[in-house]
């Protein structure tokens, strides 16, 4: 076994500063830059005792913005290294059926309040966001980006093709849209005295869909069955309805 090293040959290693050249040219850093700022996130929401104030996608978003921006790392590139990520981003959006699937018996004379929920729900979000920001005077291109903005960040991006609006703009808006319902989401229902799971976690699934969603299921697992529920609903209604909607008033 001539072929072997010696036990006690030493182990030359690349200088860090090479590492570091190969990683920033790689699309593995964005990866590994967004898995661990979400990580962060997780961790400082859980020390926090599940502090809607912390939330985990809110951190991870400012801790990639800030590491992107002193790298000076375009976002092209970064998203060439995180589209993994947003692959898998529909495929969790589907498995959210499965709870959804589990509780169909505790549906029984909940389904025409639920229903009424998500219509008067998927109204107000539209109708609040677009005449707000006309009355505002905000440009009509970013009004477009506006409309599909409490449904779920994949079917919103289609939606948003199909309204000729920005599929980027309509995702930054959805994301921001989940993140603010995640985070003020229990404080607007305990003022409301809404104290059912069932109806807080339909409500957050309507409103602040999959971000909404996530936060529901760390708090309550009746409350995320429902919130997928509500998520899913809004997401093939507003799917058909939006782009009727749009034509209808633009």
């Amino acid at each position: 076994m001539s072929t072997l090293l010696p036990a006690h040959a030493p182990v030359h290693l690349p200088p860090i500063s090479e590492i570091w050249v190969y990683l920033s040219g790689s699309p593995l850093l964005a990866l590994v830059l967004t898995l661990s700022a979400y990580l962060l996130g997780l961790t400082l929401y859980e020390r926090s005792q599940r502090n809607p104030l912390a939330n985990p996608v809110l951190i991870a978003v400012l801790v990639v913005t800030l590491s992107i921006t002193l790298l000076d790392m375009p976002y092209a590139k970064y998203f060439e290294g995180a589209q993994f990520v947003h692959f898998l981003l529909g495929t969790a959006t589907v498995s959210l059926a499965i709870p959804i699937y589990k509780g169909l018996a505790s549906l029984k004379g909940r389904m025409l309040v639920l229903l009424l929920s998500l219509v008067a729900g998927g109204i107000t979000s539209v109708f609040t966001a677009v005449g707000m920001a006309r009355w505002l005077g905000v440009d009509e291109s970013l009004v477009r980006g506006l409309v599909a903005k409490s449904v779920t960040a994949p079917i919103a991006m289609g939606i948003a093709e199909r309204v000729q609006a920005s599929p980027t703009l309509t995702a930054i808006f959805a994301v921001s849209t989940g993140i603010l319902g995640a985070v003020l989401g229990r404080y607007v229902l305990d003022a409301l005295r809404v104290t059912a799971w069932w109806q807080r976690g339909f409500a957050l699934g309507v409103a602040a869909h999959g971000i909404g969603t996530s936060r529901a299921f760390s708090v309550n697992a009746e409350a995320g069955a429902y919130a997928s529920l509500g998520m899913g609903l809004h997401g093939i209604v507003g799917a058909v309805m939006i782009p009727y909607a749009v034509a209808w008033w633009f």
